[in-house]
């Protein structure tokens, strides 16, 4: 379903009032800074907030589903094996990739999460694959508010821990899953090397992220619009303290220059609101709208207010600049998701 800008239609004769009234702002009265909770482990190496109790949770959800939506449905494009016995999900946030994945396994499962998330383990099966172990670890940061469910299929566990860190395992994963972790990793390349030494030879790894680079089919996304000078600071300020906010577009040489052979990589249009004319994308722009404005406090703030000295109530100005844009059904904008995976020859050692 991969797509150029200049190939998504506009669905023609859209009002502003399709997109509905505008969420609230997600705070919440259990604060660190600036009205949000953040991890506390390694503090200030995660910008994203981990709100248990506010719209920060209830988003990361929003995002497996429009993720899901945008792969036709699947958890994963990698051809894993059908009967996978450890699975690893790097970056869990809330556990449901986890969970839904576990759901399918009928024993053995481990998923584990990423960087600045919180390593989770489990020697159990889940639903799909209920033989399979799905281990998870969530980023791990500032305080840790556990945002998983305390019920899981019995094959998921979850475990805190960096994944910059050494990593401890012994035996290797059928399959690595890492999802969204722009902005929390400082070296990829070395993840990508790490997820390559704990594979199982033959076994794959799936990388899912995206390319927030803003972008319209139609040039309607002016250069003075609050939304684009935004992303412009956004992805130049991340780059500047050492993170990447747009990895999807390396994650193919990443993962070829790690050593996994049969590379695959895709592209998916995330249209920002319901104006493409295509069935498909208007759902994929819908669910994206909606997480976007449950998210832009969360997005901005420990990074505007810690690296570029703004006030929280100017980023919320600026925030309430870009909702008012995303609304007006005359403005076309757009990003990119990026999916790659790859098999580890067979012939390869394990960690």
């Amino acid at each position: 379903m991969a797509a150029e800008a200049s190939n998504v239609e506009v669905e023609p004769n859209i009002e502003a009032t399709s997109y509905g009234e505008e969420p609230d702002s997600a705070y919440d009265s259990e604060v660190q800074e600036n009205g949000r909770t953040y991890h506390a482990y390694k503090d200030g190496s995660y910008l994203y907030p981990n709100d248990e109790v506010t719209k920060e949770t209830e988003r990361l959800d929003i995002m497996h589903k429009l993720t899901e939506v945008s792969l036709g449905g699947r958890l994963n494009l990698a051809p894993i094996p059908k009967d996978p016995k450890r699975i690893l999900d790097i970056g869990t946030g809330t556990g449901i990739w986890a969970i839904e994945m576990g759901k399918l396994l009928a024993q053995n499962l481990l998923i584990l999460t990423p960087k600045l998330s919180f390593l989770t383990s489990s020697e159990t099966s889940g639903d799909k694959y209920p033989d399979a172990e799905v281990r998870l670890a969530p980023i791990g940061l500032a305080v840790y508010f556990p945002i998983q469910p305390h019920w899981v299929p019995p094959n998921v566990r979850f475990e805190v821990d960096d994944v910059e860190d050494d990593w401890t395992y012994h035996q290797p994963f059928d399959f690595i899953h890492c999802r969204f972790m722009g902005n929390a990793i400082h070296d990829w390349p070395k993840l990508h090397q790490r997820v390559f030494q704990h594979t199982k030879p033959g076994g794959w790894a799936e990388f899912i992220d995206l390319d927030l680079t803003w972008t319209s089919p139609d040039g309607s996304l002016k250069k003075h619009y609050a939304s684009q000078k935004f992303n412009d600071e956004f992805i130049r300020v991340s780059r500047e303290t050492n993170l990447e906010s747009c990895p999807g577009l390396y994650l193919e040489g990443w993962m070829k220059d790690a050593g996994f052979k049969n590379v695959q990589a895709e592209k998916f249009v995330w249209p920002v609101g319901t104006w493409p004319k295509d069935k498909h994308l208007k759902e994929v722009g819908a669910w994206n709208y909606l997480q976007i404005m449950e998210g832009l406090e969360g997005f901005t703030l420990a990074l505007f207010t810690r690296h570029l000295g703004y006030s929280q109530k100017e980023v919320e100005a600026i925030c309430a600049q870009i909702r008012k844009e995303i609304k007006d059904p005359k403005m076309h904008s757009m990003f990119h998701l990026h999916v790659a995976y790859g098999q580890k020859p067979e012939e390869a050692a394990a960690a």
